[in-house]
């Protein structure tokens, strides 16, 4: 009896115990639940925030309009400082040419600080970096130039002479094709495209590109600006050579010839003379020897006589003493 009493009181308290819990689990708090706001909360809080950021951003890289205040940056250049940098270019440029290549670092060093957005005191002291083989600066120099105006037509041909004499040759080229399109796009008084497609035409010679070389000389010859110059036909001989097109070289080297006997009369010096005789005796040899080739002995025989004048105008008797072996030998045969 005392048993079953006491089960009957168990069960009761169970059933007690579920009425007075029952209401209590609907009332629950859960933080979980919570939690979930209060991180939502934040996310939106952060996505209008970032909203209002971007925003005000936006606002402030607008061009204002008229009739808001402009500040500028930075304080413009004077005309008195102007007029300075000026002064220093020109002084720079005169000392240049006459080959006083330190005082006209020292005079464009002043015009580009008193004047850092003159694009032609960069170009001009690069070339004097040139000149004085300090190659890492004039790169600087042109460099600086190029990324100020990058349609610079000058400071592409005076970087590609520079990559000439540095060898990359690869550079070179992509510098003298940079500069064919910014002459084209923005016309240089300094530079003429008969010089920039010789130039070209040079680099492909040397790189043994000769159709490439041969197309670019002939660029060069047909443009009506600037003065033909008889390397460019001597060079599109050789060029010529290369590719066994003798009767074309042998044309070429006998313009280049021709032109020379016009000039010359024109030299200011006896050097100049001198320089351009000592070419006109090399092209001649360089005729004979394709003349020979074509077997034109009378042509050949003709271009050592022309050859042998020269040098004996010139006192060179080792090269007379040499010719005159090679129409020796020739006349054997």
């Amino acid at each position: 009896m005392k048993k079953t009493n006491t089960t009957k009181k168990k069960a009761t308290a169970r059933k007690s115990v579920a009425r007075t819990t029952a209401p209590q689990k609907q009332q629950c708090f859960n933080p979980w639940s919570f939690s979930i706001y209060v991180y939502w909360f934040i996310i939106l809080f952060f996505i209008a925030a970032t909203f209002y950021i971007l925003g005000r951003s936006h606002n402030a890289l607008r061009v204002p309009s008229d009739n808001v205040e402009v500040i500028e940056t930075s304080a413009p250049i004077s005309e008195e400082t102007l007029k300075q940098s000026a002064d220093y270019y020109a002084s720079g440029r005169d000392n240049l040419v006459n080959g006083d290549i330190q005082s006209a670092i020292v005079d464009l060093n002043t015009a580009v600080n008193s004047n850092p957005d003159d694009i032609d005191a960069y170009i001009l002291r690069g070339e004097a970096y040139m000149q004085s083989s300090d190659y890492r600066n004039a790169l600087s120099d042109f460099n600086t130039a190029i990324e100020k105006d990058p349609v610079n037509a000058v400071a592409y041909y005076d970087r590609a002479l520079l990559n000439t004499r540095l060898e990359d040759y690869t550079s070179a080229m992509n510098d003298i094709n940079n500069a064919l399109a910014a002459q084209s796009a923005r016309p240089s008084d300094i530079l003429q495209m008969r010089d920039l497609y010789a130039k070209r035409g040079q680099l492909n010679l040397w790189t043994k590109n000769w159709e490439g070389a041969i197309a670019d000389y002939t660029n060069s010859l047909a443009r009506p600006d600037g003065t033909v110059t008889p390397n460019v036909y001597a060079e599109r001989a050789e060029a010529y050579t290369a590719l066994n097109n003798y009767a074309a070289a042998i044309a070429d080297y006998a313009t280049a010839v021709r032109i020379i006997s016009e000039q010359i009369q024109g030299a200011q010096t006896s050097a100049e003379r001198e320089t351009m005789s000592s070419a006109a005796m090399s092209y001649f040899e360089k005729s004979a020897a394709l003349n020979l080739n074509l077997g034109n002995v009378d042509s050949a025989r003709s271009d050592l006589e022309s050859a042998i004048t020269i040098a004996i105008a010139l006192n060179d008797s080792d090269t007379v003493t040499r010719l005159q072996g090679l129409m020796s030998e020739m006349d054997a045969e």
